[in-house]
Order: structure tokens, then C-alpha cells, then sequence
């Protein structure tokens, strides 16, 4: 089925449209093309082992995440005016991160709908973090298409705006590592690397002391207890010092 521009959309067979309709009454959310919501649910294993002419959902995915980033960005400052950009960075990238849009896609089961290639499916897709953020994503991006930018922005703002207050009410699990890691993939599409500069005080009671480097660029040393201690006090550094350019 192909959807004007949007790509190749994988068949709707009347039990897959039932699923589909199911899908939309648990995200009470509604598609006037239900092909569109189809295709952001193809991941790129799926096509690729599809009999059928099908697309993926990496375009939508892609325009998806423009879509979240500005909704997000837009509440951040409309309603928190006594805020300075880099907390509006810090707290918008924690509510995108990958454990909170994976955390909404659990909530909206989005693992049942989502359509996975054997291979995937054996090596457990539907429990990726990585692969329901991304399809959470291209729903996102869908849904855009579908229903226009204030149905969007309502959809993600129903859905992100409690990820948002559990961040202001500082109850969100900070993980630096991995936060730096979705930020310098993203924006440098690389790695950071972690390296351990110096071992202080006795055998039995080491502090470890670390720095990431970004690009050409190091942060720290911090220090910790042990060595994933410190990463974690390196990446808070990297981080914050990052997400506020």
C-alpha cells in the first residue's frame, strides 16, 4: 500500500487491522489512513525479510523525532519561564532519552504491534529499548502526518509532560552514562571512551579517577568508588557541560 510519499506500507489484513484498531483504543489516538500507522510499526527487519515490496519506519522515525523534540522544547519554554536554556537541554534530554520513550511504549504495549523479522524476533526485538523508542518515534512522526501538528502536539504532550514533571521533581533515575552516550550518537555520531587516569588512597579502598573524551575534547578526572562509579561522575560532567552548547 503505498501511502503518497511516506513509503511502501506492509499489507493490512482484516486481523492485522484489528490489531491496528486496538492499538489506536489504547492510545486513544485515531488514523484516518491506518497503512500510515501500519508502516511506523515496520521495522527494517521485517522489510528486509518481507515477501511483499515493503517500507520501514526509519523516515518516520526520523521526522518523528523532530516532531517530539519541538513539542517538547515548546512546552519546556511556554510553561517554565523562570528557567535558562541549558536546563531546558537537560530536562528535554532526559524526557527523549531512550529509557523514557521506551518506558511510554511499554505503557501503550507498543511490543504486541510491532512487526520484527524472525531474526530480530528470536534475539529479542520486542524487548529492545533501542527498537520500541525508535518505532514510539515513528508513531510520533505518523501521527503527525495523519492528524496534523496540534493533534501531534497534544498526542506527545498527554504522553511526555508526566515524564516531564517526574524530571523536575528530581525522581528520574540519572543515568549519565547512557545519557551521553544517546547525546554524542546523535549529535557527533560517534562514542565516548572512558579512561581511567589514576588509583588514589589504599588496596582495600581505591578511589578511581576518570575522564570520557567526546570527539578531541576530555572531561574531568571525577572521581569514584570504583571504576563504573567514576564513568558515571565523568559523564555527569561531559554531559551537563554538553547539552547546554
Amino acid at each position: 500500500m503505498k501511502i503518497n510519499s511516506y513509503g511502501e506500507a506492509p499489507p493490512v489484513s482484516p486481523e492485522r487491522k484489528r490489531e491496528l484498531l486496538l492499538f489506536e483504543k489504547q492510545a486513544s489516538i485515531h488514523f484516518k489512513n491506518i497503512g500510515l500507522l501500519n508502516l511506523a510499526f515496520s521495522h527494517r527487519s521485517f522489510a528486509n525479510e518481507s515477501h511483499d515490496s515493503v517500507d520501514n519506519n526509519e523516515r518516520l522515525e526520523f521526522l518523528g523525532d523532530s516532531v517530539l523534540g519541538l513539542v517538547v522544547a515548546n512546552w519546556l519554554f511556554v510553561n517554565l519561564p523562570d528557567l535558562d536554556e541549558g536546563d531546558f537541554s537537560r530536562i528535554k534530554s532526559f524526557v527523549v532519552s531512550e529509557d523514557s520513550l521506551a518506558e511510554i511504549a511499554h505503557s501503550l504495549r507498543v511490543d504486541n504491534f510491532i512487526l520484527i523479522g524472525k531474526g530480530e524476533e528470536f534475539s529479542g526485538g520486542r524487548t529492545k529499548k533501542a527498537l520500541l523508542a525508535d518505532c514510539m518515534e515513528a508513531i510520533f512522526g505518523a501521527y503527525f502526518l495523519d492528524n496534523g501538528f496540534k493533534n501531534a502536539t497534544d498526542l506527545i504532550q498527554r504522553l511526555l509532560v508526566p515524564q516531564i514533571r517526574i524530571v523536575l521533581a528530581d525522581k528520574h533515575r540519572k543515568d549519565y552514562k547512557t545519557l551521553l552516550q544517546e547525546f554524542v550518537q546523535k549529535k557527533y555520531k560517534t562514542y565516548p571512551r572512558y579512561s581511567v587516569v589514576k588509583k588514589t588512597g589504599p588496596e582495600h579502598d581505591n578511589t578511581f579517577w576518570v575522564e570520557v573524551q567526546v570527539q578531541k575534547k576530555k572531561f574531568g578526572p571525577a572521581s569514584g568508588g570504583n571504576k563504573k562509579e567514576g564513568e558515571q561522575a565523568a559523564a555527569k560532567i561531559a554531559f551537563e557541560t554538553l547539552s547546554q552548547k
